[in-house]
């Protein structure tokens, strides 16, 4: 009987467990605490800590690691074996065995335990490496044949590390082969693992870290040898279930199946790009990747937006994408049972990411057809629309986000205009198409290079940290107490270790054990004093790096040596004012998930002396009922003086418990818990109050989207809570009072204009004629621009045609209007340029319509004169 996906997975760790190997967890595909890479993509990641040196509880450690890659996204689908998703299985040694059990124990699992034949088995060694070679030889006994040497580029790890670096751990590789059978299409007469023509399926790579990789290539050996191992869960399965390609095995099949039952004319490599993104989508998702518009979160959206393309141009503009994720769930469930739960959220978030998609999709085609047509009858050189297109295509992927399939398609298309059929023809006939699509990829490539120079993702799980792997762990004695002693392990300035620090140097200090909290789960680091017997350090901030606590700051007085002991007190009062907003973080989750909904999840957070920040996932906007509902219910809790408890507990107790857990964070076996009644129980390593009542106020000071999806609360509390609501309330009381002064300047100026309508009523009544249009020109001191419009407007209907001129100098500034009806302006009597020749008699400027203009200036002095000019204007256009 034919092993499943599941018993495959579980077989290996059992087996790796019966090897005394501790087995732990997958981690998050969102990795914590590492910013050299957007997604977890490898097994070793989670172990990182491990392989700088730092022991923990165990040596030996076995996975089945979740990973997510985009490397290889244009291999996807078109490949029996590339993905974005995958699973690797792992098994590590962190100074503990080595070569000899690694590879006995990969042979014994493969050939025993999964009972593939040995002789379907070819192995790899790095070139110089004589002992796996002997192993493999004399322990194995693996055929001659079936072994081979290979360089830099293949089996060492990192690749052609010892050349071109990094420098950091790095070792020699032995990799396990399947063998498919002989290509007929192979025109290579000594085919081995080292042939690319598909023969032959790598399934194990077997990593001895053994040296230290410093500058200029010198190889150091490392007192601590590790053993990095790593295997496709995709490709293994492949090979026990008897297929070539991981897309026909039951991780993928019956997803495939799915589709294909659904649109059956699309083609095989969609249907595989499909399978493989749908994977990718629901895990990332799972794990707490919310689609938008920059980091994991665009990556995600834009594998959605890839599924979404395809559907697009196979269907009816109907939304496919959200129905595959239970399709997903379906097949992974047993293995990860925790997606059930996440199912409708995961969906939620794909159906309005595809919505939005389609929207795109259905309305921009049209316009780059439109667009590709323009450019390609303009009377332009071949060069000259081949930047143009290319540029053109740049920019509705970039902008619009319209997949590369799409646009080609549409570049390639004759349903553009009937009229333009013979100029798409000629572009395909001169490769012009062709080549302004090679321009368009040079300039996403240039895209790309300047976002990896711009970013600080290196790719390299081992870029070097701020210090050296001998420093121990820094014992946090911060929960109990905000003063302690401890003694000075290493001083720093700019990186480089000193022995001794003096007035007025920015250091950063590491101490054996400190009661200053690090920098953590969106709680800010502590701030203080270090104090020895001849100087002392300000602390003006404490990070933590592999749980290693960093003390940053400048020396106040005297000097500080290391070896020494000293005093450490932390600022109290601050150390309380951020406990109260991170207490308050926990009501406020809590209150959300209540008001809004179960699928509030926590995407980050800030938690510091004056505010607390907290950003979640929500698609629309907290109204204001909701947020005064939610501001209500954090207060009831805070009234009701509910005690918080902190516990450590075994992870699973405490999962079993109802704590939530949550932003991808990785847990040990052991973790806190922080809970406040029945009200919030949750995984946390932050500090905390007694009592809710110690918090006080709490007050939403704000609320707004950060990116698609997600959505932001800022709030406060206790005495910053009181100050906000103090000035919050003054603001009020200012803007009631300064509504009530413009109420009372309107008015007043209201009765001013009826005041000068009537005293007007004469002069109007008299004002002159020429050929039947009405001309009046007046300068009324004291009139808002306002004002001196409605006026205009006023004697305007007093009748058919009219030109009215009116000025006014207020505080030394001049206003003039001039307003004329609309017989006049069809006889070319414009008032914006009447505006514009007297505008200089009073040194400013002006414009608006041709039936009403206005001028201004700061100097009022000329504004009669103006006034009188812009009246004999009029009078000798009309008369002309």
């Amino acid at each position: 009987m034919t092993l499943s996906s599941y018993e495959i997975r579980k077989k290996f760790l059992d087996f790796f467990a019966s090897k005394g190997h501790t087995i732990v967890a997958s981690d998050s595909v969102v990795p914590k605490d590492d910013p050299t890479v957007l997604f977890t993509t490898a097994g070793m990641q989670q172990f990182k800590r491990q392989f700088l040196g730092y022991i923990g509880d165990y040596t030996r450690a076995a996975s089945s690691q979740k990973c997510l890659r985009t490397d290889d996204l244009d291999k996807v689908g078109k490949t029996d074996f590339h993905h974005t998703f995958f699973e690797m299985l792992g098994n590590f040694s962190f100074g503990d065995y080595f070569k000899k059990e690694a590879i006995a124990w990969a042979w014994e699992f493969l050939t025993r335990e999964l009972k593939i034949p040995a002789e379907k088995l070819w192995v790899s060694v790095y070139t110089d490496d004589d002992e796996a070679a002997q192993i493999w030889l004399k322990d194995v006994k693996i055929d001659p044949e079936r072994i081979v040497r290979l360089g830099d580029k293949s089996n060492f790890w990192p690749a052609e590390a010892k050349e071109k670096g990094p420098n950091g751990p790095c070792g020699p590789c032995s990799e396990i082969f399947y063998d498919y059978g002989v290509n007929p299409k192979c025109a290579n007469k000594k085919c081995d693992p080292d042939c690319n023509c598909g023969r032959f399926s790598e399934i194990w790579n077997l990593v001895f870290t053994q040296f230290n990789r410093q500058e200029g290539g010198v190889l150091e050996p490392l007192p601590n040898k590790n053993i990095d191992t790593g295997m496709g869960l995709e490709r293994l399965v492949a090979v026990v279930q008897g297929k070539k390609s991981n897309y026909e095995t039951d991780l993928f099949a019956p997803l495939i199946k799915n589709i294909k039952e659904l649109f059956s004319s699309i083609s095989e490599t969609d249907a595989r790009i499909i399978a493989d993104h749908m994977r990718a989508i629901v895990f990332a998702i799972g794990d707490g990747v919310v689609p938008s518009n920059k980091g994991r979160g665009f990556v995600v959206k834009k594998l959605i937006t890839t599924v979404s393309d395809i559907f697009l141009r196979h269907t009816d503009s109907q939304t496919y994408v959200h129905k595959f994720v239970s399709h997903v769930v379906v097949i992974m469930k047993d293995a990860y049972p925790n997606l059930r739960n996440k199912e409708m959220e995961i969906e939620g978030y794909v159906k309005k990411t595809e919505e939005d998609y389609k929207l795109v999709f259905i309305t921009q085609i049209p316009e780059l057809k439109k667009c590709i047509e323009e450019i390609t009858q303009l009377n332009k050189s071949k060069e000259q629309k081949i930047k143009e297109l290319g540029r053109l295509f740049f920019f509705f992927r970039d902008t619009h986000g319209l997949s590369n399939s799409t646009i080609y398609e549409t570049a390639l298309s004759p349903g553009i205009s009937t009229g333009s059929l013979g100029v798409i023809k000629q572009l395909k006939e001169e490769d012009i198409i062709v080549e302004s699509w090679n321009f368009y990829n040079d300039l996403m490539e240039e895209q790309k290079n300047k976002s990896r120079t711009g970013s600080k993702m290196t790719g390299d799980v081992f870029t070097s940290g701020e210090f050296d792997v001998d420093i121990p762990k820094t014992k946090f004695e911060g929960y109990e107490q905000t003063e302690s002693t401890g003694k000075v392990l290493r001083l720093f300035i700019d990186d480089r270790s000193v022995n001794e620090v003096s007035k007025g140097d920015q250091v950063k200090v590491v101490l054996d054990k400190t009661p200053f909290y690090a920098e953590a789960g969106g709680q800010v680091g502590d701030t203080g004093y270090i104090s020895g017997k001849g100087g002392k350090i300000r602390v003006e901030d404490t990070q933590k790096f592999n749980d290693v606590y960093v003390h940053r700051g400048v020396v106040e007085d005297g000097l500080l040596r290391v070896d020494e002991p000293v005093a450490t007190k932390i600022d109290a009062e601050r150390r309380a004012a951020i406990m109260r907003h991170h207490t308050a973080t926990h009501l406020l989750q809590a209150a959300l998930r209540e008001v809004l909904g179960k699928h509030v999840q926590q995407q980050g957070s800030l938690v510091a002396e004056d505010r607390l920040r907290f950003d979640f996932a929500h698609p629309k906007a907290v109204s204001k009922e909701e947020l005064k509902r939610i501001e209500d219910r954090v207060n009831e809790n805070v009234t009701a003086k509910i005690p918080v408890q902190k516990e450590v507990l075994d992870i699973e107790e405490a999962k079993k418990k109802g704590a939530l857990a949550f932003f991808a964070e990785k847990y040990g076996d052991k973790v806190r818990v922080v809970s406040i009644g029945n009200v919030s129980k949750e995984f946390c390593g932050g500090t905390h109050l007694n009592n809710t009542s110690e918090i006080g106020t709490f007050k939403i000071a704000s609320e707004g989207a950060v990116a698609q999806g997600i959505r932001r609360l800022e709030a406060k509390t206790g005495k910053a809570a009181e100050d906000f609501i103090k000035e919050k309330e003054k603001l009020e009381r200012a803007s009631v009072e300064l509504a009530k002064a413009k109420q009372l300047e309107l008015e007043q100026e209201k009765a001013r204009y009826q005041t000068i309508i009537k005293s007007l009523d004469p002069e109007i009544k008299t004002s002159p004629e020429i050929a039947g249009t009405k001309i009046f020109n007046k300068v009324i001191n004291d009139v808002r621009v306002d004002t001196l419009k409605n006026i205009s407007d006023f004697i305007k209907q007093t009748a058919k045609s009219s030109a009215v001129i009116l000025g006014s100098q207020t505080n030394g500034t001049a206003t003039i209007v001039v307003a004329v009806t609309d017989d006049l302006v069809k006889r070319g009597i414009s008032a914006r340029e009447i505006v514009k020749e007297i505008a200089p008699l009073i040194e400013g400027g002006g414009g608006g319509t041709p039936q009403m203009a206005q001028a201004g200036s700061k100097n009022g002095e000329k504004i009669a004169e103006a006034v009188q000019r812009a009246g004999k204007l009029i009078r000798e256009r009309i008369g002309k």
